[in-house]
């Protein structure tokens, strides 16, 4: 016999985090703002009453989406390799590392690159989102500074090219295919750092 604390209430199975990972696709495939409760209890195959078991309000999920996308990055900036070392070895690294928490929050950081800042919500993680961009931008400036980067080319370039270009993976990567995050991650970094020309 079930306990009590074992037991929720809506389909059998269901979490606060399944519930939150239907509803980043729905999010991601419907847009926010045209996403009602009604369509995620639709998505769920539950009533709208037991999603608000799990969140009181459409805004708790997409709070808690967004925590989970700008935590994994923010989380980035506080390891060892980030903070110590030459500065181009802690770009590299930080850049990699963003990829890896791409990847493996795949959903959750789509949703957080399509935001539109029409909530306060929304605004607080582009805010945040803005935070990470520019402490990333001052490591490319450091290494540029210290000679382990060309200076020929505008670091605000530089820095939108380089995000760009990850922020882009977003839209046509597929986990589980041919490419693996490593070697998508190594891509990446040998184009930014030596470019498409072969070694001479």
């Amino acid at each position: 016999m079930p306990t009590e604390t074992s037991t929720k209430r809506g389909r059998p199975g269901y979490d606060q985090q399944s519930v939150l990972r239907i509803a980043v696709d729905v999010f991601n495939r419907h847009g926010y703002d045209a996403t009602s409760m009604g369509i995620l209890a639709e998505n769920l195959g539950i009533s709208k009453s037991a999603i608000y078991h799990h969140v009181p309000s459409k805004g708790d999920l997409l709070k808690l989406a967004l925590d989970h996308a700008l935590g994994g990055l923010e989380a980035i900036l506080d390891q060892p390799a980030a903070l110590t070392g030459p500065a181009d070895e802690r770009l590299e690294f930080v850049l990699r590392q963003t990829i890896a928490v791409l990847v493996d929050r795949l959903p959750f950081v789509t949703l957080l690159l399509r935001l539109r800042g029409n909530t306060e919500i929304e605004r607080d993680a582009l805010e945040r989102r803005r935070a990470f961009d520019h402490k990333v931008a001052a490591l490319i400036s450091a290494a540029r500074e210290d000679g382990s980067l060309r200076q020929d080319i505008d670091p605000r370039t530089v820095t939108r090219l380089l995000f760009g270009t990850i922020n882009s993976i977003v839209e046509w990567y597929k986990p589980g295919g041919s490419l693996s995050p490593e070697k998508l991650a190594d891509d990446v970094i040998t184009m930014a750092f030596d470019g498409l020309h072969t070694a001479a």
